[in-house]
Formats: structure tokens, C-alpha cells, sequence
């Protein structure tokens, strides 16, 4: 079923879903099954999974040359897709991301997404690759997310790249794509970001899902904001609790966001690692508390394999 067919038939209650990570390569499905066991009392009616682009390593040869390989770290996104649907019989919504994918190959991923009966799909551009400044799509690939979001708009109307196919089947794909609460850090400002957003959902997006916040106000006005461009479809927020010291810097330099002084002051001031896990629990219970009681359409969880602690928040948000 559609992400948008469960929040419409969820009758203004606010579900709970959760977004996965793929096992570094040489890793065991288990570590996926191991991390969701623990949530699925939860009954979410979709989990994402992520997907990420090759990586190039350099590996110096007898010459003393070094020779440039490419890599895939976390690979295995649609067989996890499908192995979370045979298992626990819920939707899996596979992330297809611009970088490292040319159109026909996008389309090929499709393909195989539609026949093993997924229906739902997270658009977005990805990021740069590592020592790359800025982003640089594949030759025949798309630059921009909304070019993906119309490349799957065109497989649900049965248009194919090949235009010699008549009477293509057409797909039935429910594209979400991502919102930034405060800004992707490429925008030159919020306005021209929201803009962007709309390009997206007029060109066949149907939910959205926020980037990490800490400041629920931020989603709150995102929203609003979001509103009055005339974006009209749902947008889900997606939380995060802080758990370790470190992501008081590692967070705000990869993601780009602020933090708000008193999550950061009670993280700082906490004796040991259990009290500063403690503090993010706290905190995100709190945030998801204040959003379903606003009505938000789904709590979306990045859990990154940790169950214990999504758990411990949503048994005190329910």
C-alpha cells in the first residue's frame, strides 16, 4: 500500500514509522532483523531503507602507482526492501538517490522495484562524493532530484526512455522527497529552497520528509511556510535523539543544523554515557510528544540500528 493511502485511512491518528541503514558490505541480514524485531509491536506501516552511492579508494600498486577503485560500502537496499516485506509483511520504501545512477539504470532499478511489488520510493539527489566540493551527476544521470521525481512520474504514466515501447506497463510508484526545516545547506536562502520543494510536488510528489530537527518550531513554521507556497501534500517530520557527546558537533557539520542550547548544555553536563543517552531520550520524547499532539501525520524515526533507544521513546509517546 501507498504511504499516502496509510495516512489517509489512518483517521488523524498519528503512525510511527522508522528508516534503516543497509549492513556494511560483509554484513549479515540479521543486523537488520535484530534492530527492527524490537519495533515492530509498534505496527509501522512502512520502514525506509537507505541507499548509498559508491565510494573510490586508492590502492597504491607495486608500480608505486596508485589505481582509483570504486566501492560499495552499504549495498543490498532492494534485497533488504524485499526481505522486510517477506518477513514482517510491511511496506518497505527503498531511497533512489541521482549520484552514481545514469537514467537508464534508474529505470532498470524500477523495473525491479515494481516487480517485486514495491510501490513506494524516497527520490533525492544524494550527496557529493567524499573529496568532491560539490555534487556531480553521472554522464546521462540527473543533476536534480526533481528530474528523478519526474523520470518516475513518466514509469507511472507508462513512458518509458525507450521510445520505441508502445503500450509500456505503467508503474504505480508513491514518490516522497525530502524538506529541510532549516534549509539545504546548497539553498542561498529559504525562500528559493521552498520554491524548489514546490517543483518537486508539482512534478509528482506526494509526501515529504523532513530532514533532522531538535527545535519542533522549525517544523512547525516549515510547515506553514510550506502552506502558504502552496506545498499541500503531507510532510512528515523526522526526529532523531542524540545520544552520544560527539553528535553535538558531528551532527550540526554533516547535517547542517543548529542544536538548541539547552540540548546541547544537559548533554555537556551529563556524568557518563548512559545520563547523555539519557538526555537525547528525553529530549526526542518530548519533540514526538508535542508533534502528535499537534496532529503531525507520522513520527518518523532514524533509528541508525539503535532499537533500544527508539524504543524506549515511543513506549513513552503512545
Amino acid at each position: 500500500m501507498k504511504v499516502t493511502d496509510y495516512i489517509k485511512q489512518s483517521n488523524d491518528d498519528t503512525l510511527v514509522s522508522f528508516e534503516i541503514l543497509p549492513p556494511i558490505k560483509g554484513g549479515s541480514i540479521q543486523a537488520i532483523f535484530d534492530s527492527l524485531d524490537p519495533l515492530m509491536e509498534f505496527k509501522p506501516p512502512f520502514i525506509d531503507v537507505t541507499y548509498h552511492r559508491e565510494e573510490f579508494i586508492y590502492n597504491r600498486r607495486a608500480s608505486g602507482y596508485y589505481e582509483k577503485t570504486a566501492i560499495k560500502k552499504r549495498p543490498g537496499t532492494v534485497g533488504i526492501c524485499a526481505a522486510i516485506m517477506n518477513r514482517y509483511g510491511v511496506d518497505a520504501v527503498p531511497h533512489l538517490i541521482c549520484g552514481g545512477f545514469t537514467k537508464e539504470e534508474t529505470e532498470n532499478a524500477l523495473i525491479d522495484l515494481a516487480f517485486l511489488g514495491i510501490n513506494n520510493v524516497l527520490a533525492l539527489r544524494g550527496d557529493a562524493r567524499k573529496f568532491e566540493g560539490k555534487f556531480i551527476p553521472e554522464k546521462e544521470g540527473h543533476p536534480y532530484a526533481v528530474d528523478l521525481v519526474k523520470q518516475v512520474k513518466s514509469m507511472n504514466n507508462g513512458d518509458y526512455l525507450d521510445k520505441n515501447i508502445e503500450n509500456g506497463m505503467p508503474t504505480d510508484f508513491c514518490i516522497g522527497v525530502a524538506g529541510y526545516p532549516e534549509k539545504h545547506f546548497e539553498a542561498p536562502n529559504m525562500s528559493l529552497d521552498l520554491k524548489y520543494l514546490k517543483d518537486k510536488v508539482e512534478a509528482g510528489a506526494e509526501y515529504i520528509v523532513t530532514q533532522m530537527f531538535f527545535d519542533n518550531q522549525k517544523y512547525f513554521d516549515f510547515v506553514k511556510a510550506c502552506r502558504e507556497t502552496g506545498i499541500d501534500v503531507p510532510i512528515i517530520p523526522g526526529l532523531k535523539p542524540i545520544t552520544k557527546k560527539y553528535q553535538t558537533s558531528s551532527i550540526p557539520r554533516h547535517f547542517f543544523i543548529d542544536l538548541p542550547s539547552d540540548l546541547v548544555n544537559e548533554i555537556l553536563k551529563a556524568k557518563n554515557p548512559e545520563a547523555r543517552r539519557q538526555v537525547g531520550v528525553e529530549w526526542c520524547t518530548m519533540q514526538s510528544k508535542e508533534l502528535k499532539a499537534a496532529g503531525v501525520p507520522v513520527l518518523h524515526y532514524y533509528t541508525m540500528g539503535d532499537a533500544d533507544t527508539t524504543k524506549q521513546i515511543i513506549e513513552a509517546v503512545i
